[in-house]
C-alpha cells in the first residue's frame, strides 16, 4: 500500500481531530479521480462505519462513496447497506455527511444507480417518524437531483416527484420542489 494512503488510514483512526481532518482531506482529494488502491482500504473503511467514533464514521462513509468510482468488482452493491445504515447514525451530523455523499455511488454505473435509488426511496419512505425527517428527505432528493443532472434519466425525476407527493406538509413539498425546477 502506498505510504500516503497508509498514513492517512492511520490518521483516520487517530483520536486527534487534526489528523482525522488530514485523512479526510487526503481521501477527498485523492479520490476525485479513480485510484488503484481502493481495495487496500475498502474493508477497513467498511469496518470503521460501525467501529469508529462519529467523525471516523463520517469520514469512512464519505471516502467509500468517493471510492465507488474505483470499484470495478462492484463491491459497493454488497456494501451499500452498510452506508445506508450510517444514514441512521446516532449522531445526525454523521448521518447527514453520509447522505450528502451517496450520490457519488449513483453516477458510477446503472447497477449502482439502481441499488442506490432503491435504497434512497426506502429511506425516504421510512424516515417520517425521525427527528430530522425533513432534512433527511431534502438530502435524499438532492442526491437524486445530482444523479439526475449526471445521468439525465427521466425515471429519476419521476421517482423524486413521486416521493415529494408523499410529504404531507405543503410547506416542505414546496421546498423539495425547488430542487427539481428546471436549471438554466
Amino acid at each position: 500500500m502506498d505510504t500516503r494512503v497508509e498514513s492517512s488510514l492511520a490518521d483516520l483512526h487517530s483520536a486527534d481531530h487534526d489528523r482525522q481532518n488530514s485523512a479526510f482531506q487526503f481521501f477527498m482529494e485523492a479520490t476525485s479521480e479513480p485510484v488503484d488502491w481502493a481495495y487496500d482500504v475498502w474493508d477497513d473503511l467498511i469496518a470503521t462505519l460501525t467501529s469508529g467514533d462519529n467523525r471516523q464514521r463520517a469520514i469512512a462513509a464519505q471516502a467509500l462513496c468517493s471510492l465507488a468510482a474505483s470499484d470495478p468488482q462492484k463491491r459497493m452493491l454488497n456494501d451499500l447497506g452498510a452506508l445506508l445504515a450510517v444514514t441512521k447514525d446516532e449522531r445526525f451530523v454523521t448521518a447527514r455527511h453520509c447522505l450528502q455523499s451517496l450520490w457519488k455511488i449513483g453516477i458510477v454505473g446503472p447497477s449502482q444507480r439502481k441499488a442506490l435509488v432503491d435504497g434512497l426511496v426506502e429511506r425516504f419512505k421510512n424516515c417520517a417518524a425521525e427527528k430530522n425527517c425533513t432534512l433527511i428527505r431534502y438530502d435524499i432528493l438532492e442526491s437524486l437531483r445530482r444523479i439526475y443532472d449526471f445521468a439525465a434519466d427521466e425515471k429519476l425525476r419521476e421517482t423524486a416527484l413521486a416521493l415529494i407527493e408523499i410529504e404531507p406538509d405543503p410547506k416542505y413539498r414546496k421546498k423539495y420542489l425547488t430542487l427539481w425546477r428546471k436549471k438554466a
